[in-house]
Formats: C-alpha cells, sequence, structure tokens
C-alpha cells in the first residue's frame, strides 16, 4: 500500500515539474496571431515550426553554443584534475592540519555562490580578463562538492590495494590511475552530470562578466534576446529559443537516464 501510494505521489510531482516544459513546447509552436487570443494554454490550432525558423536565424545560436561547449568542457576538465588531486590526498595522504582544511572544503559547500561575484569580479578585473570566457570558467575551476563527493569514494576502496602497488613499484599517480580512477568511475560519472547541468543553466555569473557576443553563453543570449521583445506576441519565438538551449540537455538526459539513476545510487546523493 505504501509503495502505491509513493508511487502515486512520484507521478503527481512528475506531472507538476512538467508543466512548464509543455507550455514551453506548446507555445513555441503557436502562430504569432494565435498567441495573445488562445484561450487555453496548453492547445494551439495551427501549429508551426516558423517560430523555430525565426528563433535560429535571429539570434547567433552556432556561436552560442561554441561558446557554451567551451565554458562547459573547460570548466569540467580542471574540476576533474584539481578535484581528483585534492581527494586523494585527503584520503590517503597524512599531513599537519589535514582535516581542518578538509573542514574548510566542506564549508565551501554552504556558501551561495552569488556572495562571491564582487569579488571574483574584482579579481577578474585585476587579471584584465573582464569579457572573456576565461573570467567564466576561473572561479570554478575548484569544486569541494567534487572534492567531498571523490574523498568519501576513494576512502570505501581498500588501503591494501595502496601497499600492494607500492610492493609492484608503482608511484602514486600510477596507483591513482590504475587503481582508484576505474573504482570510481559511476563517482566521476555522477559529478560530471552535476557540474554539466549547473554551468550549462548558470546566468548571473556570465551575465556579469560578459559585453559581447563573441563570449556569451546560451542562457545569456537568450536572455537579452527575450527582453528586446515589449510585447507578449513574440512569446512563441521566445520559447522556441529557450527549448534550443535545453534541448541538448533534455535528449541526454533520455539517452543516458540509466546510466544517470546509477550513477547517482553508486555516488550515494540523495
Amino acid at each position: 500500500m505504501h509503495r502505491i501510494i509513493n508511487r502515486i505521489g512520484i507521478i503527481c510531482l512528475g506531472l507538476l515539474f512538467m508543466i512548464p516544459l509543455l507550455w514551453t513546447a506548446v507555445t513555441s509552436v503557436t502562430p504569432a496571431e494565435n498567441m495573445l487570443t488562445r484561450i487555453n494554454p496548453f492547445a494551439v490550432q495551427n501549429p508551426t515550426f516558423a517560430n523555430y525558423l525565426e528563433a535560429w536565424s535571429t539570434i547567433p545560436f552556432p556561436v552560442y553554443y561554441r561558446n557554451t561547449l567551451l565554458i562547459v568542457g573547460g570548466i569540467l576538465g580542471v574540476q576533474l584534475l584539481t578535484a581528483t588531486m585534492a581527494a586523494y590526498a585527503f584520503a590517503r595522504l597524512r599531513f599537519l592540519g589535514q582535516s581542518a582544511m578538509f573542514i574548510l572544503f566542506l564549508v565551501q559547500v554552504m556558501i551561495p555562490p552569488d556572495i562571491l561575484i564582487f569579488p571574483n569580479y574584482s579579481i577578474m578585473k585585476e587579471l584584465h580578463l573582464i569579457d572573456t570566457k576565461w573570467a567564466i570558467m576561473i572561479p570554478y575551476w575548484a569544486s569541494s562538492f567534487g572534492v567531498f563527493l571523490l574523498r568519501q569514494s576513494y576512502k570505501q576502496i581498500p588501503y591494501e590495494l595502496d601497499e600492494s602497488s607500492r610492493v609492484d613499484g608503482c608511484r602514486w599517480w600510477q596507483t591513482l590511475w590504475h587503481i582508484y580512477l576505474p573504482s570510481t568511475i559511476p563517482t566521476y560519472v555522477a559529478f560530471a552530470l552535476i557540474s554539466i547541468s549547473t554551468h550549462w543553466s548558470n546566468f548571473m555569473w556570465p551575465l556579469i562578466v560578459t559585453d559581447s557576443v563573441a563570449n556569451r553563453p546560451l542562457t545569456v543570449g537568450i536572455a537579452i534576446f527575450a527582453q528586446s521583445f515589449e510585447t507578449g506576441a513574440q512569446w512563441g519565438v521566445v520559447t522556441a529559443a529557450t527549448l534550443l538551449v535545453i534541448s541538448p540537455l533534455l535528449i541526454a538526459f533520455f539517452f543516458f537516464q540509466k546510466q544517470f539513476v546509477e550513477s547517482f545510487m553508486h555516488a550515494g546523493i540523495k
């Protein structure tokens, strides 16, 4: 009985969260002349894909997609490197102040990123990196959450494997590469999914540090495009552009949803 109630609750919550996406999809194929006269927001007559064509021809999507891919990939690549090194140090090495330093890392998880906007902007300005992709990426190159997640996974690996690798003549980086990384692939997948989805949809920081189309990601570009309309008659174009922005994440989730769920279950994320 409890299982049935839980499933019904999950289905209801899923449908509730799908309402905005459904409205966006319906609005994106609604002709502009029917936008302000329709009574049912989830019904559309004479659906058209002209909104998608207008959005694609109006917004420089190839530039925005390229910028977003470079930013997301650049952040994730460096995060994996720094989180791996730090997690291995906290999990297996012994040094003075280890516990206190790890607590400082955990404190960073509780600090909202918006609080650091002003100091980060000041640093980027001193480095003359404003309106560059580097300014968007650098503040996120170290992830305290990634360090914590990988450290917990590393500590589950028997320490005897380290000792065996040393007997075989392996250096620490060889032990890390051949033992720790293969054993924690689901954890890396879970963290990669979190990082990609977070920085793909990041808006506030890129909006502050970018001024040109050549460096704006998709989120900032679509927001500026939406502000150019003074009436709701063009919401069909705006919603079409929105779906073009989020479609890569939606497609990736539908194709890799099994790996998505399994990676989070293995990583112990509740």
